[in-house]
């Protein structure tokens, strides 16, 4: 069994993974975004779980409002995009089926966990 205790800081940072999936935290200030009409993830659906905060996910071009308790799954090569709308953090736990991304944070090649 493996725990780990997670800060929820600004940013993205990835707790631990195994072959087969990925945990990971997620926090966007304020006003920011992160991804773009060009973000996917080629090798590894992504679900996301909004623990506080208010945002818009963009994902294939449809928007879906974002608030805490809102579960999304983000399928493997969808184009996406996440935008905090609110005037507080958008802190979210992700979790990637397979890993999607190194431990340093770099991407992983599709289908190369």
């Amino acid at each position: 069994m493996r725990s780990k205790h997670l800060r929820f800081t600004e940013g993205f940072r990835i707790a631990f993974a195994n072959p087969r999936g990925q945990a990971a935290e997620f926090v966007i200030p304020p006003g920011d975004k992160e991804g773009g009409p060009d973000n996917a993830h080629r090798g590894a659906d992504q679900w996301m779980l909004v623990l506080e905060g208010t945002g818009t996910a963009i994902v294939g071009g449809k928007r879906r409002p974002l608030k805490k308790g809102t579960l999304l799954l983000i399928e493997k090569g969808e184009k996406h995009e996440i935008r905090n709308t609110g005037r507080r953090q958008l802190k979210s736990f992700v979790v990637y089926t397979p890993p999607a991304y190194k431990p340093s944070g770099a991407r992983l090649p599709s289908g190369k966990p």
